[in-house]
């Protein structure tokens, strides 16, 4: 429990947890609600766009999006390119997604409650600052076989 890599991967299933016990009420994931998040600021974006944005490959990408879509969140038009999809939020998704961000609140701040307040905002600019520091590493999709 020493290495920095054990770490992250525990604190992302502490928060991971914390964001479904916060949200389990929408029954929406983290990730979905990434997704969705990127919908809210940008309507339309193509679904590869979305991908990357979020660091997935197209097929838990396109997974994602089926039960978005299935849940009434998300609707998939085709664009001009018939092999791409644009992405919007339904009205639905819109109100879930507001209706969202109080338990998503709490799940972040229940996250880092254990930091005195003053540590809470240095903690997430040094995480921003390895994150933008190793930036490029991963970057490109996962090949799935």
């Amino acid at each position: 429990m020493e290495r920095p890599g054990v770490l992250i991967r525990r604190l992302h299933q502490v928060h991971s947890a914390m964001f479904q016990e916060e949200c389990a009420a929408f029954g929406v994931t983290p990730v979905q609600y990434s997704l969705l998040t990127l919908l809210a600021h940008m309507p339309g974006m193509e679904q590869g766009v979305a991908a990357a944005g979020l660091r997935l490959d197209r097929f838990t990408t396109a997974d994602v999006v089926r039960r978005l879509e299935a849940a009434g969140l998300l609707l998939a038009k085709r664009g001009q390119d018939r092999r791409a999809k644009m992405l919007f939020l339904t009205r639905r998704g819109t109100e879930v997604f507001a209706a969202m961000q109080a338990c998503v609140a709490r799940a972040h701040d229940r996250l880092v409650e254990p930091l005195p307040e003053r540590r809470r905002a240095p903690f997430l600019r040094l995480l921003r600052q390895l994150v933008d520091h190793h930036s490029a590493i991963g970057d490109s999709p996962p090949k799935v076989r």
